[in-house]
């Protein structure tokens, strides 16, 4: 074993997908260090502790950090119930990061600010991979630490980089100076926070499943409290990924998520303002109103007394400034999975088969993982980093067989979008029926296919590089 061989494996984040690597890393007797910013593992999803998932324990916990909790005689809740955050940390995060094995290699309160290799900046090139990683850690005391690592796998997710308001990417005008009317996560309006929603006027921006959350709790809230009145705006005018499949969703409780929104609104319990780009928040009296863009011009939606923003998140890109990373140039994920994920593009609830080969970088022995790998796309399951975790490890240790072993099959939604219009998911092949020429590829396999000169969809067609056991069910027309 050499020197840098000796070095711990660097896992950044103690969440679900963060504790899974470093389950996986412990199952293969590999050296591992855990940093975790917050003062508890799953400190981001205590965060949103009262939130109900929409996918059951079944596709919440990985099969590593099973083993190891059913070694000290964990007993596995029901496979097929749907936790909430709370339930996921007390019953699955909690008791797992309590196991001896891994309660002696995390550490809670660790920041890491900054990763860079000994004695090398980006621009140096030679022999660059046989150096160690340096990780810069806070520990909140006022000092920073430097650790050495012979790998590092990002799992620090995304939760605490939240969008702005302003559809631009950054802040509106205003945004900052009316700070104290704004959240950026998703309130406990039923419980905690009640006070500060009810009998009030609240306006929800985004179209996710985070932002139906807070619509149907403040519908509840508004059937305690008449008086409490909810807005709707949304920067797209197509609300079909938010609605879902309804009954053809795979996962029943996010259909339902999406059927019971479309209700309220079509009963007319919450206004929608589709097709809304923020650009300025002003105060009127002691309200505030939202001026936007729309595609009749400028408008205003208000007054209002509280916006809750739910736009999703993007990557800390800070933090590994000066490693050389390949990112996909908009969506800020791995290169390699941006045609698979680009919401521009598709949004089926799924996506092909995926591991250590496309969420590697140019800088040997760094990896992202979870929902950070996928950047600013909007949808991410934890399963899809579950596996990530694991075919990293396996990559890691030197087991390319099972690293290139990949097997992701995710429930889809119902129904898909293919930038253009809304089409039924199909039952097979990666992307059905062959593509238009003027359509970007769909996957990895399409873009070799293309490259080669063929016109149909690579990762679908039968002479594509992928083996009939790697399709995933996509929508017609090239996903």
């Amino acid at each position: 074993m050499t020197a840098l061989e000796s070095l711990p494996v660097a896992v950044i984040g103690a969440g679900p997908v963060g504790l899974a690597a470093a389950a996986h890393l412990i199952q293969r007797g590999l050296p591992v260090k855990v940093y975790e910013a917050g003062q508890t593992v799953g400190a981001n999803v205590r965060d949103w502790s009262h939130v109900r998932l929409f996918s059951p324990w079944e596709y919440n916990t990985d099969t590593a950090a099973r083993a190891l909790l059913q070694s000290h005689g964990w007993q596995e809740p029901s496979r097929k119930a749907v936790p909430t955050g709370s339930d996921l940390y007390e019953a699955y995060l909690k008791p797992l990061a309590e196991t001896p094995e891994m309660a002696s290699v995390i550490e809670t309160g660790a920041k890491v600010t900054a990763i860079t290799r000994q004695g090398a900046d980006k621009v140096l090139g030679k022999g660059r991979e046989t150096k160690p990683f340096v990780l810069a850690v806070s520990n909140g005391n006022g000092t920073t630490r430097r650790d050495l690592a012979r790998a590092v796998i990002d799992a620090s997710g995304t939760w605490t980089t939240p969008n702005p308001l302003g559809a631009g990417g950054i802040q509106a005008e205003g945004e900052a100076e009316h700070a104290d009317r704004i959240a950026y996560r998703i309130p406990d309006v039923l419980g905690p926070d009640r006070a500060t929603y009810e009998g009030r006027t609240t306006l929800v921006v985004g179209a996710g499943h985070s932002a139906a959350n807070v619509l149907l709790d403040l519908a509840r809230l508004a059937e305690r409290s008449p008086a409490t009145s909810i807005v709707w705006a949304t920067r797209g005018a197509n609300l079909m990924r938010v609605y879902g499949g309804g009954r053809a969703d795979q996962l029943p409780a996010r259909g339902e998520l999406g059927s019971k929104l479309k209700a309220l609104v079509d009963s007319e319990r919450i206004t929608l303002v589709a097709g809304f780009s923020v650009v300025r928040v002003k105060t009127i009296g002691d309200q505030v109103v939202l001026e936007g863009e729309t595609a009749d011009g400028v408008r205003e939606v208000g007054p209002v007394d509280r916006i809750v923003v739910t736009t999703g998140q993007r990557p800390d890109l800070n933090l590994t400034r000066e490693l050389r990373l390949d990112l996909d140039p908009w969506l800020e994920s791995s290169k390699a999975l941006g045609p698979l994920i680009d919401p521009n593009l598709h949004s089926c609830g799924s996506v092909p088969p995926h591991g250590h080969r496309e969420l590697a970088h140019p800088e040997p022995g760094f990896y992202t993982v979870g929902i950070k790998s996928y950047g600013r796309a909007p949808t991410f399951l934890m399963l899809t980093g579950y596996e990530q975790a694991r075919s990293v490890v396996a990559a890691i240790a030197g087991d390319l067989a099972t690293a290139d072993d990949i097997h992701l099959v995710l429930p889809e939604t119902g129904v898909c979008s293919t930038g253009l219009a809304p089409v039924a998911a199909a039952s097979s092949g990666c992307c059905g029926s062959p593509a238009p020429v003027n359509v970007d590829v769909c996957c990895v396999a399409d873009a070799a296919a293309r490259a080669d000169g063929k016109d149909g969809c690579g990762c679908g067609s039968a002479d594509a590089p992928n083996k009939p056991s790697e399709k995933v069910a996509e929508p017609a027309g090239c996903c």
